[in-house]
């Protein structure tokens, strides 16, 4: 994956003080067994992992391209499994072999079209055929703020969407257009809108889908 899909040194630095607000609607989940096999891609420190502990999950992995945030991931959520990625988004499953993946709010930290486009595939891969793939992400949002910094980042990144944050990371908002065609090789199960916080503590309003694999 390109440096800049990485970002391994913001993650592994700034990024291990960030919090992670979007939140789990378990109806979605319902039609899992609790022994199925899910993994949550870009874990950070756990928290989804605990979340599906809670609801009942026994065999729940999270991965993560930062050391420190598996790290207190491990301390924190003892029951479920974590690894850390040294070759993303390369899994070490084999095909077809998870029930379920949650991707929450990783794309928009993977900004390029080939880096996310990887990353799908590679869910697309390791689950199995009707598995499900729970997107949690944010499409272009409306305020001036954005706006500008859409249209500031624009021509360096060849895409309106992608910016740069204060602290030093590379960002990605989406048109529901590209999200669409980014899971073109699922298909859609659910969709629904609404307000979380930014890594940042900033009011922002999600987009979350679930989609099944072909």
């Amino acid at each position: 994956m390109p440096a800049l899909d990485n970002q391994s040194d913001y993650w592994n630095s700034t990024g291990t003080a960030k919090t992670f607000g979007h939140p789990l609607h378990p109806e979605w989940l319902a039609r899992l067994d609790r022994a199925a096999a899910v993994l949550d891609y870009g874990c950070g420190y756990g928290r989804l992992a605990g979340e599906l502990a809670v609801l009942g999950f026994t065999d729940v992995e999270g991965v993560d391209i930062a050391p420190e945030l598996v790290a207190r991931a491990r301390a924190e959520q003892p029951a479920a499994r974590f690894t850390v990625l040294t070759d993303p988004p390369r899994l070490a499953h084999p095909d077809g072999t998870l029930d379920a993946a949650l991707l929450f709010a990783v794309l928009t930290c993977v900004p390029g079209d080939d880096g996310q486009r990887e990353l799908v595939a590679e869910l697309h891969r390791v689950l199995r055929p009707g598995g499900l793939l729970y997107v949690s992400d944010l499409c272009l949002q409306p305020d001036a703020r954005n706006r500008d910094r859409y249209a500031e980042f624009a021509e360096r990144y060849g895409r309106y969407g992608v910016f740069e944050t204060g602290d030093g990371a590379v960002c990605r908002h989406h048109t529901r257009e590209w999200l669409d065609e980014l899971l073109g090789a699922f298909e859609p199960v659910a969709e629904r809108e609404l307000p979380v916080r930014t890594m940042n503590g900033r009011p922002a309003v999600a987009t979350q889908l679930l989609v099944a694999r072909r």
